[in-house]
């Protein structure tokens, strides 16, 4: 009787977990800098045709195309195309510096530029709308997506020297949807500076000196925004910590990999008293692939059963970084 007790137990804890991750990836997804829509033709029971309420059942409707329309695109039917992952499923991929000024949108899919599809009421992330599509659910998209926080422990320090007559000066960038007014930096000796707790990935910033953007000086790294403008760009990496477990009587341990060119001198790795080899160092976020070279000799890692071929022939381990 137990066993059986604990099997439904396991059982009702799998499905629980398995509803709620369902239930979040319907409409949308945050997926580090990107919103990620997403279109399953199973999610929905029934479409209503443009500048109607008529409804169209599911098993009436053959799909052509997918298009994301809401308030960020004036309700387009054709601008935001999705692209078909396979048979049931389309998907959309936005960087959040798409989303400005507001923090949260309405909108809905639109199935072969005429249709929309109606979430149910027991989707998550759906409201009532009288915008466009009066009495009828729509999406709510929440972008309460800061991935920045002020702290004097922070993993990124923000810089910027001279301007020691301006009177206020902020970093704005994709970590905190460009807010020109919460992250203001602190005044230091030959200019400003302001550490911030940042997640890891790849983010696009500037600064505001009384009230005047410009990128970062001391930073090389830029790209063109949909202005014509430049903004610096800066990869946030999460300190992580290789380990490999004996060859003791080795002389030198190397690691290689995907984020240094697979250089074989680059990073040695320290002898730690307790029988490892001992690394740590930041990597960006995404998948990493490695292998650790003892006294010249190429070798997996023996304790991370996560390994890909290279498609040249190779075998590498893999780490990922969230």
């Amino acid at each position: 009787m137990k066993t059986i007790i604990k099997y439904i137990i396991i059982l009702l804890i799998a499905f629980a977990t398995w509803t709620s991750f369902a239930q979040n990836d319907k409409g949308y997804r945050f997926e580090g800098n990107y919103v990620v829509f997403t279109f399953s033709k199973y999610d929905y029971e029934e479409f209503t045709k443009d500048n109607s309420d008529d409804y169209v059942k599911f098993e009436d409707l053959n799909i052509d195309n997918v298009v994301v329309a809401g308030e960020f695109n004036n309700w387009s039917k054709y601008d935001w195309k999705m692209k078909k992952v396979n048979d049931n499923t389309y998907e959309l991929r936005k960087h959040i510096n798409d989303f400005r000024d507001e923090f949260t949108w309405e909108f809905k899919f639109i199935v072969n530029n005429e249709y929309w599809a109606e979430p149910s009421e027991l989707d998550p992330n759906i409201k009532l709308s009288n915008i466009k599509r009066s009495n009828l659910n729509v999406y709510n998209l929440k972008m309460d997506t800061n991935t920045a926080e002020p702290s004097t422990n922070g993993n990124v320090s923000f810089r910027l020297r001279g301007y020691d007559h301006a009177q206020k000066v902020i970093v704005a960038g994709s970590f905190n949807r460009w807010n020109e007014h919460d992250l203001r930096m602190y005044k230091i000796e030959n200019g400003w500076e302001l550490k911030l707790d940042i997640k890891p990935g790849e983010y696009e910033y500037k600064f505001i000196v009384d009230g005047n953007w410009i990128v970062d000086p001391s930073n090389p790294s830029k790209v063109l925004n949909e202005f014509g403008h430049y903004n610096s760009l800066i990869n946030v990496g999460k300190y992580v910590t290789f380990l490999l477990k004996g060859y003791n009587d080795a002389n030198r341990v190397i690691l290689a990999g995907s984020f240094n060119d697979w250089n074989e001198h680059d990073i040695k790795m320290e002898k730690a008293d307790n029988n490892y080899w001992k690394l740590r160092l930041p990597l960006p976020a995404g998948k990493h692939y490695y292998k650790f070279i003892i006294d010249g000799n190429w070798i997996l890692d023996p304790d991370n059963p996560i390994k890909e071929y290279d498609g040249k022939g190779n075998i590498n381990s893999v780490f990922m970084v969230k």
